[in-house]
């Protein structure tokens, strides 16, 4: 077991492909170890892509417990353990990884308490797997909010536009700009054709991004999505799958080579 796990998370414009690309990290780390995956985007797509049907998520949990009035909770118990304790209960926990769903948050109020308690229980329970995979938010949002805060690597995803570069560099400005301080930010390119590449390797380039690599545009991708189903399911063959997991195998080799020079 990991003193820490390694931490990744991965951000990007909507449409770009970030949701596919986490789906597909969890399977691929799960290979090696336990995996606990976040979907921390509030319009969740990533139980689908997984194949998993969620009872609940921490947005529904957050409200539950905000409605709870004080005199209704036992005097034992404080709001806090309350929340802990259903947290960890809509947890879907399956063979391959566990996964919590985050959820929308509806109605007023201040949930900076509760957001809090939350990142403490995710810090807690993510010493008990060896890879964390976070799915965030499509934009920049999330790093003001500082839902990534102790990542060890961002996966910024990008697709074949000026946009997406964009966005890419964005993160990367504003992650120094909000003091996040990542082992390392990098851009994967989703959706390449071979007349794309050259284009956004010079973008890559002039806005001084570190694009590890590139995965092609892959027609099953969108059947799958059609009809629904899981994109754990998708060959192994699959140019987007190969492509994506010729990546991953380098972070984590380089994941590993940073946990052996720690002493792990």
């Amino acid at each position: 077991m990991r003193a820490k796990a390694t931490t990744i998370a991965i951000s990007g414009k909507g449409g770009t492909g970030k949701t596919m690309l986490s789906s597909l990290l969890v399977r691929y780390f799960s290979r090696y170890g336990s995996v606990f995956a976040i979907d921390a985007d509030p319009d969740s797509n990533l139980p689908e892509a997984l194949g998993v049907k969620i009872k609940k998520d921490v947005g529904a949990v957050r409200e539950d417990i905000l409605d709870i009035r004080a005199d209704k909770v036992s005097p034992s118990m404080t709001k806090k353990d309350l929340f802990e304790m259903e947290l960890l209960q809509i947890i879907e926990e399956g063979k391959a990884f566990d996964l919590l769903v985050m959820g929308r948050s509806e109605g007023a109020g201040c949930y900076c308490t509760i957001n809090h308690i939350l990142r403490e229980v995710i810090d807690t329970k993510s010493k008990n797997y060896d890879t964390v995979i976070i799915d965030c938010e499509a934009g920049l949002e999330h790093l003001s909010r500082r839902t990534t805060r102790g990542a060890d690597i961002m996966i910024v995803v990008t697709d074949a536009t000026k946009k997406g570069i964009l966005t890419a560099r964005r993160v990367k400005e504003l992650s120094l700009e909000v003091g996040i301080d990542f082992d390392r930010i990098v851009v994967i390119a989703n959706k390449v054709t071979p007349e794309t590449r050259p284009i956004i390797e010079e973008l890559g380039r002039e806005n001084g991004l570190d694009i590890i690599g590139y995965v092609p545009f892959d027609p099953l991708i969108s059947q799958y999505d059609a009809i629904g189903r899981s994109l754990l399911e998708l060959p192994e063959e699959a140019p987007s799958v190969s492509s994506a997991y010729e990546i991953f195998g380098r972070i984590r080799q380089e994941a590993e080579e940073k946990y052996r020079k720690r002493g792990g």
